[in-house]
């Protein structure tokens, strides 16, 4: 599925890799007792079902999806999901053959167009669409771009890569990583600084070290990557949900509460990689909390 819309003068394009109810409850939120998430999930169920969240299922809605943007001349990529012919541990992310390559093309940012992938972390299902493997060796999916990854968080898995861990990440910084570093594509990146003539990477440190979400203004209009600050919507009425993948706890929560306020404040578009349809949306005072209203299309 391929959709677009204009925030100012930039259009902005989301392209999913994959959607569907994959995660439990259980899973998913396992630091939350089970009567707390029962509790708070018939309290959210009307506006999260079926999108969101699947009743008879029991399972939350995750999507992987990428996001480009076209601004100023650029071909900008936010992040390039789980990629083919990946082995992973997760099933769902094992092997994977889409058809993402044309539908990224479709969109006007086929491997000889994007000219900046902008990395907000470097997770497993943020980098696997870096590379593509040619004549037996995994190379630069787009060779004509630059590869902008957080400086902090390359520092952390390249730390634990020189220790002996070659499989950090699910082999994801071995063969979608390193090759990109090695081809001379890549430029690190820090807090506040603006890339690609339109982004501004704000620091959202806990799910990852040094993750970086992205704000995007054009013309009077804001949008903001907010990369998995949040994996589910229900965390804009529960911020305190942290989800099984944070790495500092304390830090997640502090950072998705920066994320929620700035959004609320200006009114900004927020632009998640894993949430269901309509995939985006604006947050929303309630009360002395939150709520989540999907934006259309």
């Amino acid at each position: 599925m391929i959709q677009s819309r204009m925030i100012g003068d930039a259009k902005v394009t989301r392209v999913v890799e994959y959607s569907g109810p994959t995660h439990a409850p259980e899973f998913l939120f396992p630091e939350i007792s089970k009567a707390e998430r029962d509790a708070g999930i018939a309290a959210q169920r009307g506006w999260m079902a079926p999108h969101h969240y699947v009743p008879h299922m029991d399972r939350f809605v995750v999507t992987i999806q990428l996001w480009v943007v076209h601004a100023g001349g650029n071909v900008i990529l936010i992040d390039t999901g789980v990629g083919n012919h990946k082995k992973r541990a997760a099933p769902r992310m094992d092997m994977l053959n889409t058809m993402m390559m044309p539908w990224l093309e479709a969109a006007g940012a086929g491997p000889d167009q994007v000219t900046h992938v902008v990395h907000t972390h470097l997770h497993t299902d943020h980098v696997g669409g870096n590379t593509v493997m040619q004549d037996g060796k995994w190379v630069p999916a787009f060779p004509k771009a630059r590869y902008l990854m957080p400086r902090t968080e390359y520092d952390f898995w390249r730390a634990e890569y020189d220790r002996g861990d070659t499989g950090v990440q699910s082999g994801s910084f071995a063969d979608s990583v390193l090759p990109v570093l090695d081809a001379g594509l890549v430029d690190f990146i820090e807090p506040g600084q603006e890339v690609a003539g339109c982004l501004v990477g704000e620091d959202v440190s806990g799910h990852a070290p040094g993750m970086l979400a992205f704000r995007l203004r054009s013309n009077g209009e804001e949008g903001m990557f907010s990369t998995d600050t949040m994996h589910s919507p229900i965390q804009v009425a529960y911020p305190h949900w942290n989800d099984r993948y944070v790495l500092w706890a304390d830090k997640a929560k502090e950072a998705r509460a920066r994320v929620l306020k700035h959004a609320a404040e200006r009114e900004a578009l927020i632009m998640p990689m894993h949430f269901g349809a309509p995939y985006c949306g604006y947050v929303r005072r309630q009360g002395e909390g939150y709520r989540f209203e999907g934006a259309g299309w």
